[in-house]
């Protein structure tokens, strides 16, 4: 079975450096050098994982880019969709290219420990858009290559796309709500470090996303967290439009907008979200 890859940046590379690792087959496709070659090998690929931008802009989700290039997909062959997106972007790709199979398995690397989260997934979930035989066939197809995890699902494809949103955002949410409680514990003169490290050993609460400074700045920064909250707040007002519900969610938008900008950290990804009026 040879396995394409679509995209090369920290998630497209280390699940092609993976997969070679265990000696698959593979073909990398980049615009960069030296892979911008083999935009042709993709088509005889079996599997395809596409690991390309999805941006959050001013304007909105953009998956301008993953749709630009689930076309080198060949006909009959499955595509795997790694990229962040929209609710019901699978389903529509899907209508887009009926003669391709599209799943969506989300990725859950992190970028400083990409190569390890790539090798030793702690759950791999694949999303199909359509529930029948041949997309559960091919749902398990993709399992069968990637390296096992403990917890492994074939859900419906809008399901996977919430399953990565619902993750991220959770954690968007836990960050502000440390950053709150470090200002709280400044007010009153307590130490921060002694209540984070009691609320970690709870393990409903674990220890990650508790430091209110990370990566010399405060607040929810990063790749992923900015462009993910931003793209759900927006997902909720276009499909649910609750309006206490709304506010919350823009609370912790605003609020981090506020510690981002304060502290000087991200600003660029805050820009490229937002725009620089923000």
């Amino acid at each position: 079975m040879k396995i394409g890859f679509i995209g090369q940046g920290f998630i497209g590379k280390n699940y092609a450096d993976e997969f070679e690792n265990r000696g698959f087959n593979i073909v990398r496709y980049a615009k960069e050098a030296p892979f911008e070659q083999n935009k042709d090998a993709i088509a005889d690929c079996d599997i395809v994982l596409i690991a390309v931008p999805t941006p959050t802009t001013p304007d909105g989700f953009d998956d301008s880019i993953l749709r630009s290039v689930i076309g080198l997909v060949g006909t009959g062959k499955t595509a795997v969709i790694k990229s962040t997106i929209a609710p019901g972007t699978t389903e529509s790709i899907q209508t887009q290219y009926p003669d391709r199979y599209v799943l969506h398995s989300p990725e859950f690397l992190v970028e400083k420990s990409a190569a390890t989260d790539a090798a030793h997934p702690k759950r791999n979930i694949i999303g199909i858009p359509i529930d029948t035989d041949e997309y559960r066939k091919r749902a398990q197809e993709v399992l069968d290559v990637l390296p096992d995890a403990l917890y492994e699902r074939i859900v419906s494809a809008k399901e996977a796309e919430l399953i990565k949103y619902g993750g991220n955002c959770f954690l968007f949410s836990k960050v502000i709500f440390m950053n709150l409680m470090y200002d709280l514990c400044e007010s009153l003169e307590c130490d921060f470090d002694e209540v984070k490290k009691a609320m970690a050993h709870d393990p409903r609460v674990g220890d990650s996303h508790m430091d209110p400074v990370h990566d010399s700045g405060r607040g929810a920064g990063g790749h992923c967290f900015i462009k993910d909250f931003a793209a759900l707040r927006e997902f909720f007002e276009q499909h649910v439009g609750d309006e206490k519900s709304l506010a919350l969610l823009k609370a912790f938008e605003e609020k981090n907008i506020d510690l981002l900008r304060t502290s000087k950290k991200d600003l660029d990804l805050l820009d490229g979200v937002y725009g620089k009026e923000v």
